[in-house]
């Protein structure tokens, strides 16, 4: 075995934060409720538990653990996970098990142990764990859920974090369980009967349960044979003990018992070769008749052992009955293999238990039905129902093959085993590892280690994964010695317990250092140190810095000796004297016993006394610098880091402040530096005062200088070539050069980089590399003045150095490259190591994509973020790389300039979808809020200070009308000027009496008056019970329900109230007759109305909807609507299958029509099979021609006939269009089947046809031989009937015996359904041909035989097939009267008025009910002002007696409504006010021939027109028109029961035509609504150009296909544009979360509302004012203008005359003036940067001690220099665009010009490479050659006067 590699020489560090450790669930237990009281409750009845006062609590808790108790006590701690990031949190989890309770805790260093979860089971715990099982969601997808296994005797506990919880039997006595990464691993106890069992193969000792609800299944295992197809077997080996298992890599340990060997398993899923393997017949060589019994053998004998109990010989049934009781199983199929046989029925409740309620772990008792209960008997009776005596027949051996066996699910893969130990041990000393875990070291190499305690050693396996991290290779063995051993998971190190009690850190097999615990040290140290005070180690422990510990901080290791030396003494067993006589001795043997619960850096250590210290081993590094070094720089990895941990962490280890001056040293030390004889590396202190801010530097470099005059070639300055870094030398100074750059980016750190240039001077001194030295100079010029010693490298010793390639004699500057950038120039690629300069990375890329425009600018490719060259992938680059503003300040100010300029343009053109990191970057909080979704009516601060209060009304009045939830704050901007909303809330409501006013007449009696009154009553009750269908739509999705309450349906209210006494008007009274059922489905259109109130983002779940089911029956109507509503908003999918049967089941007509409805609207178009199944029973044409007659109500089988309609909408599916197209013509069957309601049946099926084929015209693909337009023709004119084709030709065999049709289409019935199909077959395909089948007749004589109903159908089928000819004008709609209507009449010819009339009447309102269609939700004025025209005329017929009784008044009225409805299609969800007067007008007529229908029909109209509150209008999709023409078909009923010609239910379909296009603007600062510019383009279509409008929002958008752009128009708001051409999925989900699009007011405007002309803005005032902006501008008032807090408080502090600014006036003036310009120019963010720029900029010449603000002054000057050059188009784009700049570049052009005057002589003994001069000088020159961007130039002599001279006049 190789030994230790390396080891460093005796050290120490010091262990931190000793606490003494408890574990929690100890203390928990002690007042946990437990078995007892459990006990007392099973005894007492519920009610009494209650009322006993906490008496059983009380008893519980003073039973304490008994010991027995406290001995089986076991607790695990992990790291948390708890849902977060794992670096955001560090907390511990604590897993505690005693007697049969088990405690789940949390508790971190900062908060106090809390529990999580506690279980009591039944028998006591054996083993408690953690596991996490994985559940197969799809077909590649796994969920993984995290629980808790306890383990008892008898079965397993499974809690799972989410609340489910199951119970496991086990089928055998269990003798330890593991977690796994697929589940649970079980481990059989071997019992003696286990040599009794068959001499066949052994039983499996080793199973696996995946899931808890899945089969106990025996693990195979593989072991590594010489050859490929080594030999695949149960794992049934009972000298195989598990000691591991891990999850990652996931693999298990086991130890064979007689060998004394470990094996390391690969654990995976078994695959399918290997299973066969398994389960094939292994046929015995023999031809006994076992050999027969082989392949069964295994499971048989698993299941088949017989009941204890009952001793059943072989031959008797009983036994058979065993053999075959695995056929009675409930069986979950296992994830990866389907090919089971069982009942289908029993698996898939199994697999619905899975999904739904995790109470349902019954069919996991399966398992114990298979291996009969038997293994814990010691009686060996019980088996011989498998022993066959030799005498036994075939026959019954026979029986055992027929077992269905059990499927293996994982496999265990040998990997590796130890060699076999040689050393002959004594039998007692087992080498079975007692612990096994994986470590890894600091460079990320992998161990696994083997504990042996017998031999007090550790084994460390090092193992690699393979690239597919499939395979494992173990590589070498290190064996070290050791007592106890545990792993530090984050800090990359192992804690070893050595057999002399001391404590030893390794890192992999290196050892680091002994671990010093505080208060825990040998004997003669402690008695001197505690006596002062009696505590007990513990106590003394939790304050480690108390005095008396103070002087042992700095001892050496010699004046320690091992802790363990005095305790071996006989000593140990000493007794209890008297406590004061033995106390120092006492108090002096605590030693380590054991080490146990590693989590992170932190461990327990168990001490011999029993008390357990928690303590934590420090981290690599604390100090930023040190850990960025280190983190990034050193690839010579271990050495360096175990010397600097050893050295950091030494007892009594350094502040932070000293930690970089160790870290220096202990690096040059491992360079060959002798760190005791350079000056600056040689005291502390001095070094300290080295930092910039410490003017005596000025000095102290000279004193230094006179003390080391020695000649610097004296050998005490030379280098050790010895040392481990010295080859490394060239590299690792790039390194920290590169970091130095790094950290010159980045403010917070830049003061760092001032002690790092003190290391990087002296190895570029060493290195000869002046140019890097002169950089250095020029960047601290007082500081790197001062150094001047170097170390000489021999020449020969520099060969052996590896001087990489990248060190070039040039240095990387990372400011000049910046700066070359900006002025345009050529650059090199900039060096950049990954990890290190991420800031320097990030910043070069955005310069050279921002500036240049130029790609690929570090060296390393980084062309996958770059896509095209704007400000914007700039932007997108940083936050590719997580860089926040924050980050940004951090920037230096020149720097971050050109990104703040990319950042601001970016903010005033973003992209809409753009992420919410990328708006929070370019500060849009509009956008960023935009990307969180949220909705208007759940922000908790929208909803106070409504904009428009509705009038004020009692709060019962208020809570019944159902209309509550409209979003007052909306639609008050939308109507501000009237009270329409209230006016329609007062026209729809339907919850308070109605007012019946009747004047009695003198002749009139009492009795007659009354029934008068309640006639009148009557006639206002048909307009109530029509409310709610148009109540339904006015409130359409508007509410988000309480889950815990039930959703308020306001009632039906139809009763009046007669003036003047207010006395009640009844209707069931009994004076008139009032029809029956009257109310049914006014109650079932309610409960519609009151379900489409919930919004579709709602949460909404099966358990809320069983919920709301009412108790009384005669509120199930409601029910039955309000389940249709689910449906309509899609929340009716979440209703259980068993809840649908179930409310099927009960069969109430109206509660399965709203069902079928509901459950096909929610999956429209899905062609989902299961709903399919669902409606098919309930219509026999789908059923099989043989199936039993079901007796389903018409109704029921009208809305099944639509339910197939919507859920195969578009699909085309040819069977179901067979079955629909024969079911328009069906005829009336014999024993009066099909014969009432037959038209709404024959209209069904025809809508239903029409969505299936929906706008599939001619293309109808396989329906060719259907003939469907032939066929629909006839249906539609007549003929002869065809014989029915297919399945159902039985069925119309007889004749109905009541309706005598012939042999001829009765078209009276299909014609409707007919031509509606063909209408949407055809929708939008401009298919001439069928558009002229459609053609009214031209002759007198064809007029008379059509109904003129059928005239409106044929007109509006016509027009929307040739969709792209409606026009919105008069002359179009009088386009579609016949020829002959429209001429002068011959008088001679007989022409029938009326027949006449009715028909131009009819085709009107066809043609005007298509240009609704065609215009819908569009809110076209032509169409608008057409069909009002067309609605004014028909009035005007009507109020003349005369024409109205030629028409007749119903025909005229069924006209106007089906105008009316066309109307408010077209102005839908726009309130518009005429719509709104005309349906009011309608409202108010209840008397003659106003029936429910037409009453129905204007209320529709009303909620249309404002649909949803005004959020939602109707789209013109197929989809949509399909659910109009359903909806709106223009039959109304005549009264509230009439279903005749068209199912009522079939109204609320007009909801799948509404969508959301409402955009509502709301302030992003005070999230309120509120009205923003809107600019609109249109895309270009054949009918006009590509238009721009501009729109006050919130507004209606028109439909999105139209649109190309969505823009926000300033000036008022920040720009916003959403550009539609790409893709419309971005404004989709805005307009779908009540279409909020957030908005922020730029600084200095005002809202519209405050201000609507914008004469009050900033920028106006400062115009009104004479004098300039700056002046007029009032600090004060800038609260006003702006909400950015920071500008808000300058303001406050620095501009406003106070005590101690009063004499500076030109300060607070100049400050103001930075203030307007940031406020004016909208960017708060570059107050700082001009603040900056005026500080050093007055520093100048001053009092600087470093270059830095020069080269931040010269790159804002360069960015502005670049920017004039462009010209002054682009000077707008820049962010200083003040005459602030010109005026600070002038003040530092004039400082360092005059500096020069003075001082040339400087400038030119610098360039001819003499000694530099004083410090003031030297730092003005350094700023001066910085400033003036002038190279270094010592090399080089020739061009220096020139230079010179050329500078010199420059200046002149």
């Amino acid at each position: 075995m190789s030994e230790v590699v390396y080891e460093e020489t005796a050290t120490m560090i010091a262990a931190g934060e000793l606490q003494s450790f408890v574990p929690f669930g100890r203390e928990h237990c002690r007042n946990h409720p437990n078995a007892f009281n459990l006990q007392l409750r099973e005894l007492q009845p519920a009610s009494e538990l209650w009322s006993s006062d906490g008496a059983a609590g009380l008893v519980g808790s003073l039973q304490e653990v008994s010991l027995q108790e406290r001995e089986r006590e076991c607790w695990q701690l992990r790291k948390g996970c708890k849902g977060v990031r794992e670096e955001d949190v560090e907390f511990e989890e604590e897993l505690y098990a005693a007697g049969t309770v088990v405690v789940w805790s949390q508790g971190s260093r900062t908060q106090a142990s809390n529990v999580y979860k506690a279980f009591t089971v039944d028998s006591p715990v054996q083993q408690a764990l953690w596991c996490t099982f994985a559940v197969p969601q799809n077909k590649t997808e796994e969920e993984v859920e995290q629980t808790v296994c306890i383990v008892q005797s008898s079965c397993v506990n499974v809690h799972t974090v989410t609340g489910k919880d199951f119970i496991s039997p086990l089928p055998f006595q269990v003798s330890n369980v593991w977690a796994t990464k697929f589940g649970l691993l079980l481990e059989r106890k071997n019992t003696a009967t286990d040599s009794l069992s068959l001499p066949g193969e052994p039983l499996p000792t080793v199973f696996s349960m995946l899931h808890p609800l899945d089969e106990i299944a025996p693990v195979v295992c593989k072991p590594a044979g010489l050859f490929e197809g080594s030999h695949v077997q149960y794992a049934s080996d009972a000298t195989m003990k598990i000691v591991f298992s891990c999850c990652q890599p996931s693999v298990v340990v086991s130890y064979d018992t007689v060998q004394g060997i470990h094996s390391v398993w690969a654990l995976r899923k078994v695959t399918q070769d290997e299973r066969s393997t398994v389960l094939r017949c292994t046929a015995d060589p023999v031809g006994t008749p076992l050999g027969l019994m082989a392949s069964g053998l295994l499971t048989s004998h698993l299941r088949n052992i017989s009941r204890l109990d009952s001793p059943v010989g072989p031959g008797s049934p009983l036994h058979y009955s065993a053999l075959h009781s695995h056929q009675s199983r409930i069986m979950t199929s296992s994830p990866g293999f389907h090919s089971r046989v069982h009942s289908p029925s029993i698996s898939n409740m199994a697999a619905l238990s899975r999904a739904h309620s995790p109470g349902m772990a019954a069919p996991s008792f399966s398992g114990a039905a298979r291996f009969n209960t038997s293994f814990h008997s010691p009686s060996p009776r019980g088996h011989h129902g498998m022993i066959h005596s030799p005498n036994s027949t075939v026959n019954e051996t026979m029986l055992v093959p027929e077992m269905e066996p059990i499927i293996p699910d994982l496999c265990m893969e040998q990997l590796w085993m130890t060699e076999k130990s040689t050393s002959n041990i004594s039998r007692d000393m087992s080498s079975q590892a007692c612990k096994v875990f994986l470590t890894s070291d600091l460079c990320e190499n992998r161990y696994l280690c083997f504990l042996v305690e017998s031999h007090q050693q550790l084994r460390c396996v090092k193992f690699i994964e393979s690239n597919n991290t499939s395979q494992l290779i173990f590589t070498s063995v290190t064996t070290i010695p050791a007592k106890d051993a545990e792993p530090l998971q984050n800090i990359g190190a192992m804690l070893v317990l050595e057999a002399c009690g001391s404590l030893v850190l390794y890192t992999g097999i290196t050892r680091v250092s002994k671990v010093f615990v505080p208060g825990l040290l040998s004997p003669t140290f402690s008695l001197t140190n505690h006596l002062s005070h009696l505590s007990t180690p513990v106590e003394n422990v939790s304050t480690p810095a108390n005095a008396g510990n103070r002087h042992l901080q700095r001892m050496d290791e010699a004046a320690m000796p091992s802790p363990v030396s005095e305790l071996r003494g006989p000593n140990i067993k000493h007794h209890e004297g008297s406590f004061l006589e033995d106390y120092t001795f006492q108090h002096a043997t605590p030693y380590i016993h054991a080490l146990r619960d590693p989590v992170c850096n932190r461990v327990t250590l168990e001490l011999n006394s029993g008390t357990m210290l928690r303590i934590s081993i420090p981290e690599i590094a604390t100090s930023e610098l040190v850990g960025l070094f280190n983190q990034k720089c050193l690839h010579v990895a271990v050495q360096v880091l175990v010397k600097w941990y050893n050295i950091y962490n030494a007892p009594g280890g350094p502040s932070s402040h000293a930690e970089w001056n160790l870290f220096v040293t202990c690096f040059m030390t491992l360079m060959g530096y002798n760190t005791e004889r350079l000056a600056w590396t040689r005291n502390d202190l001095d070094y300290l005062l080295g930092s910039l801010y410490h003017r005596q530097m000025n000095s102290q470099p000279v004193c230094y200088n006179n003390t080391l005059m020695s000649s610097p070639s004296s050998p005490s300055l030379k280098l050790d070539s010895s040392a481990p870094l010295f080859p490394h030398i060239p590299a690792l100074f790039y390194v920290l050069h590169l970091l130095y750059q790094e950290l010159q980016l980045d403010e917070l750190q830049r003061a760092r980089a001032s002690s790092l240039v003190c290391l990087l001077q002296q190895l570029a001194r060493d290195l000869q590399l002046d140019e890097y030295v002169d950089l250095y100079w020029r960047d601290y010029p007082s500081l790197i003045s001062g150094f001047t010693e170097s170390c000489v490298i021999d020449h020969a010793l520099i060969g052996q150095m590896q001087r990489p390639s990248f060190l070039r004699a040039e240095p990387p500057c990372v400011l000049s490259w910046l700066s070359s950038c900006l002025r345009g120039e050529e650059n090199p690629p900039f060096p950049c190591l990954p990890g290190i300069s991420q800031r320097t990375r990030l910043l070069v890329l955005s310069y050279a994509l921002y500036i240049i425009g130029d790609e690929n600018a570090t060296s390393s490719d980084v062309s996958k973020y770059l896509a095209k060259l704007s400000p914007g992938v700039c932007v997108c680059v940083c936050v590719c790389v997580c860089f926040t503003l924050k980050d940004l300040e951090s920037v230096p100010f020149g720097v971050a300039l050109p990104i703040r300029e990319a950042i601001y343009r970016c903010r005033e053109q973003p992209c809409s979808d753009w992420s919410e990191e990328v708006c929070l970057l370019i500060g849009r909080q509009d956008l960023t809020k935009q990307a969180h979704t949220m909705t208007l009516a759940k922000g908790k601060s929208v909803g106070t200070g409504l904009s428009l209060e509705p009038p004020a009304t009692t709060e019962a009045d208020e809570e019944e009308d159902g209309m509550l939830d409209i979003i007052q704050e909306v639609t008050g901007l939308i109507w501000s000027q009237d009270l329409r909303v209230q006016e329609v809330r007062r026209l729809l409501q339907s919850s308070r009496p109605a007012r019946v006013s009747v004047v009695q007449l003198p002749e009139v009696s009492d009795h007659e008056y009354i029934e008068e009154k309640e006639n009148k009553l009557l006639q206002l009750c048909q307009r109530t019970m029509a409310l709610p269908v148009g109540r339904g739509l006015f409130t359409l999705f508007s509410y988000h329900p309480v889950p815990t309450e039930p959703l308020p349906v306001p009632k039906l209210n139809l009763t009046g109230r007669a003036p003047p006494r207010n006395t009640m008007v009844d209707l069931n009274s009994g004076n008139i007759d009032v029809p029956p059922n009257m109310t049914s489905w006014p109650s079932f259109h309610n409960g519609v109305a009151a379900g489409l109130k919930i919004a579709p983002a709602s949460q909404v779940d099966s358990a809320w909807i069983a919920y709301n089911k009412p108790k009384s029956p005669e509120l199930a109507n409601e029910y039955a609507g309000f389940l249709m509503a689910l449906g309509l908003n899609g929340h009716l999918t979440k209703l259980a299958t068993l809840n649908i049967h179930d409310y099927l089941t009960k069969g109430h007509e109206m509660t399965s029509i709203g069902l079928l409805l509901g459950v096909s609207s929610a999956k429209l178009g899905t062609m989902d099979m299961s709903i399919t199944r669902l409606l098919s029973i309930h219509i026999p044409a789908l059923l099989p021609p043989t199936s039993t007659e079901l007796d389903v109500p018409h109704n029921v089988q009208v809305a099944a006939v639509i339910g197939i309609g919507l859920v195969y909408q578009g699909t085309g599916h040819r069977h179901n269009a067979e079955v629909l197209l024969s079911e328009i013509g069906r005829p009336p069957g014999p024993e009066m089947e099909y014969c009432t309601d037959r038209e709404s049946y024959s209209l069904a099926a025809g809508l239903a046809l029409g969505m299936v084929c929906l706008g599939h015209g001619s293309n109808l693909i396989g329906m060719t031989d259907l003939n469907v337009p032939e066929q629909l023709y006839q249906y539609m004119v007549g003929g002869h009937r065809r014989a029915q084709a297919g399945a159902n030709r039985e069925r119309h065999k007889s004749p109905s015996y009541q309706i005598k049709e012939g042999d001829t289409i009765n078209v009276d019935v299909t014609c409707p359904g007919a031509t509606l199909a063909l209408a949407m077959i055809y929708l939008k395909t401009n298919n001439r041909s069928i558009a002229d089948w459609l053609k009214p007749p031209d002759t007198w004589f064809l007029l008379d035989f059509i109904k003129p109903e059928f005239l409106l159908l044929r007109t509006l089928a016509r027009c929307i097939i040739m969709w792209d000819e409606i026009l919105p004008n008069t002359e179009w709609v009088k386009s579609n009267i016949p020829q002959i209507m429209r001429g002068t009449f011959d008088p001679s010819e007989d022409i029938n008025m009326e027949t006449m009339a009715q028909a131009q009447d009819y085709i009107t309102a066809g043609a005007c009910m298509a240009l609704g269609l065609r215009f819908a939700g569009s809110a076209n004025s032509d169409a608008f002002d057409c069909l009002y025209e067309f609605a004014r005329s028909f009035m005007k017929i009507m109020s003349f007696a005369g024409t109205a009784a030629v028409t007749g008044y119903y025909n005229l009225q069924t006209g106007l409504s089906m105008i009316l409805l066309a109307m408010s299609m077209v102005m839908s969800g726009t309130g518009n006010l005429k719509v709104l007067q005309l349906c009011r007008f309608f409202h108010k007529r209840t008397g003659g021939e106003m029936n429910y229908g037409f009453h129905m029909a204007h209320h529709m109209a009303l909620g249309l027109l404002f649909l949803g509150g005004g959020r939602y209008t109707l789209s013109t999709s197929n989809s949509a028109i399909a659910a109009l023409l359903c909806a709106l078909y223009p039959h109304f009923p005549a009264h509230s029961t009439d279903n005749r010609y068209h199912l009522q239910a079939l109204r609320h379909l007009a909801v799948l035509a509404a969508e959301p296009r409402l955009l509502v603007p709301v302030d992003v600062d005070s999230l309120k609504p509120c009205y923003a510019l809107l600019e609109v383009t249109y895309k270009e279509t054949k009918w006009y150009d590509e238009t721009t409008v501009e729109l006050m929002a919130p507004t209606m958008l028109p439909e999105l296909h139209l649109l190309k752009r969505v823009k926000v128009k300033g000036p008022r708001y920040w720009e916003l544009s959403i550009d539609l051409s790409k893709e419309t999925q971005h404004l989709k989900s805005i307009l779908s979360r009540d279409g909020v699009l957030y908005v922020k007011l730029r600084a200095g405007q005002l809202p519209y509302k405050d201000d609507p002309q914008g004469w009050k803005s900033l920028l106006a005032s400062t115009v009104n004012h004479r004098n300039s902006g700056v002046r007029a501008f009032e600090p004060e008032s800038i609260s006003t203008f702006t909400s950015e807090p920071a500008l808000v408080s300058f303001a406050e502090f620095f501009c406003k005359t106070s005590e101690e600014i009063k004499h500076r006036d030109d300060t607070l003036v100049l400050f103001s003036a930075m203030l307007y310009e940031c406020v004016t120019q909208e960017c708060p963010e570059m107050l700082p940067t001009y603040i900056a720029v005026e500080r050093w900029v007055l520093c100048v010449g001053g009092d600087l001690l470093q270059t830095f603000p020069l080269w931040q002054m010269r790159l804002v000057v360069e960015l502005w220099d670049s920017r004039v050059l462009r010209g002054p188009a682009n000077r707008h784009n820049a962010l200083l665009t003040s005459e602030f700049l010109p005026v600070m570049k002038n003040m530092v052009d004039v400082a360092l010009d005059s500096w020069l005057k003075d001082n040339s002589s400087v400038l030119r003994s610098y360039m001819r490479g003499e000694v530099l001069p004083k410090n003031a000088q030297s730092i003005m020159l350094a700023c001066f050659l910085v400033y003036r961007s002038i190279p270094c130039l010592r090399s080089t002599h020739t061009q220096l006067e020139s230079k010179i001279n050329t500078s010199s006049h420059h200046t002149g």
